[in-house]
């Protein structure tokens, strides 16, 4: 009787809580997001055709290549484009680099606008010439539209249009753009480096990484911006396994193969990595509850008692989330033998960490290097940093973005997000506190599959408000 009595009183406990959570998502204001993009023909004729010949010139970066001669030709582009900046615009170039820095009346908020100049190559057969920068179907298409010449088009027309009006920024105003940043290269460290010479400390570096993304999560409608305030670590790890080799006619067990399937085959199918919910992800499910619908809006409006539930079922539900919560690794090359009837005497498997600031980079492989040598595997880290440090998402600055967002794009929420991936913006670390990663272009499904991808392009439509954007930001960064 007496563990009936306990049954009882805790399956009543939890229909209580249950009961209180019903309760308060009933009460919880329910809200849409009604940001469209204002018309504005005009507009968008004038900035397609500026982004369109940023395109058209070709700025694949290589690893380890001189490239510069490259990236002269297309900062001439910029050039033809916006003549006000390199007019009244003190320019700097650093092997292909740029810095370019706009006096202020005060140098006590320094900002920095970001993005990089260079693109991934354009494999594969696509709809339309990927450096052809065709304007058609209300879109910009070719390699770099997205990723990111879209917002190094939007911040220098911002910069320039000020100009056009004789606005001096309350403050002062780099414009920074590396050309090494899809090869995780050192441009962006030459330009935090000179910064770091003339003793400049910026308030606030805005570069990639979020956007006004159209349904974040399965079922959330609307356009939200989502603003990154972190990146994950990462690194770049080889196993490798090894014997005798010999004919694959008499094989032995356990080869090198089967031994990394083995391992490839119990980190996929087991909990490698702790589970954690960050609180800026904690602030962007409670962000996004008040426009989900009613049993997402219950989950999300109330982890204080959902939260064990949704970290044992985000990474079923979304990669994105779930790679938010965790560590996460991921198989992407591999080696053995050079015939098919060889057996090889070394088989090598190589994959991507990306470590979350609950189990950073020393604990996620120190876990995966003893993970590895229960099979008998040899693990070598090719290269690694870790997680970035975030920026506070009650601070003055993140609320800034905010505010911005909210008059750029009314009925567009702002919510933090965790960058999953890696930005030029974590070498502003070094010497900024308050690095936030939003591009403000809206990316759609087409948008985010373009990216590295076949068929890239962007919306003709959202450009005005990425150019806006910017403006209203250097105007709103006052002391």
């Amino acid at each position: 009787m007496t563990a009936l009595y306990i049954f009882l009183g805790l399956f009543g406990v939890l229909l209580l809580l249950l009961l209180i959570s019903l309760i308060r998502t009933l009460l919880m204001p329910v809200q849409k997001s009604t940001y469209e993009p204002a018309p504005d023909l005009q507009r968008y004729e004038i900035y397609a055709k500026k982004l369109s010949a940023m395109i058209r010139q070709e700025t694949v970066s290589v690893p380890g290549e001189d490239q510069r001669d490259k990236f002269l030709a297309f900062h001439r582009v910029l050039k033809e484009l916006f003549p006000l900046v390199h007019t009244h615009l003190e320019k700097t170039e650093i092997d292909g680099n740029l810095l370019f820095f706009w006096k202020g009346k005060s140098d006590r908020r320094p900002l920095v606008l970001m993005s990089h100049q260079d693109v991934v190559p354009a494999e594969g057969d696509w709809k339309r010439p990927p450096f052809s920068g065709e304007i058609a179907e209300g879109k910009v298409w070719g390699r770099g539209t997205s990723d990111t010449k879209c917002s190094v088009m939007a911040f220098f027309q911002a910069v320039e249009e000020l100009l056009q009006a004789d606005y001096v920024p309350e403050n002062d105003v780099y414009l920074s753009s590396s050309c090494t940043e899809e090869w995780a290269g050192d441009g962006c460290t030459k330009l935090v480096a000179e910064l770091k010479k003339r003793g400049v400390k910026p308030w606030l570096v805005c570069d990639e990484g979020g956007g006004i993304i159209r349904e974040p999560i399965a079922g959330i409608k609307g356009s939200f911006a989502m603003i990154g305030v972190f990146e994950k670590g990462k690194a770049d790890v080889r196993f490798s396994a090894f014997s005798d080799g010999g004919h694959a006619s008499t094989p032995r067990p356990h080869s090198p193969i089967a031994r990394l399937a083995d391992f490839i085959h119990d980190v996929e199918t087991h909990d490698v990595f702790r589970r954690k919910m960050p609180k800026e992800v904690g602030a962007m499910f409670e962000t996004l509850a008040h426009y989900a619908p009613f049993p997402l809006r219950w989950v999300f409006g109330n982890l204080w008692l959902f939260r064990p539930v949704l970290l044992r079922v985000l990474p079923a539900i979304s990669a994105q989330a779930g790679a938010m919560i965790r560590t996460t690794i991921a198989f992407t090359m591999q080696s053995g033998s050079d015939a098919c009837n060889v057996m090889p005497q070394k088989a090598t498997v190589s994959a991507n960490l990306r470590f979350i600031p609950h189990q950073g980079m020393k604990e996620s492989l120190e876990i995966i290097r003893k993970r590895a040598e229960k099979y008998g595997l040899q693990t070598e880290v090719l290269q690694a940093a870790d997680y970035t440090k975030p920026t506070d998402i009650h601070g003055e600055a993140f609320r800034l973005v905010e505010q911005t967002v909210a008059q750029t794009f009314p009925g567009c929420a702002g919510s933090p997000y965790v960058m999953t991936g890696a930005t030029d913006a974590r070498f502003y670390e070094e010497i900024c506190d308050n690095v936030v990663r939003f591009a403000p272009v809206i990316y759609g499904p087409e948008q985010m599959k373009g990216m590295h991808g076949l068929n890239e392009n962007i919306e003709i439509s959202c450009l005005p408000g990425a150019v806006d954007f910017y403006r209203n930001l250097i105007r709103a960064n006052v002391c």
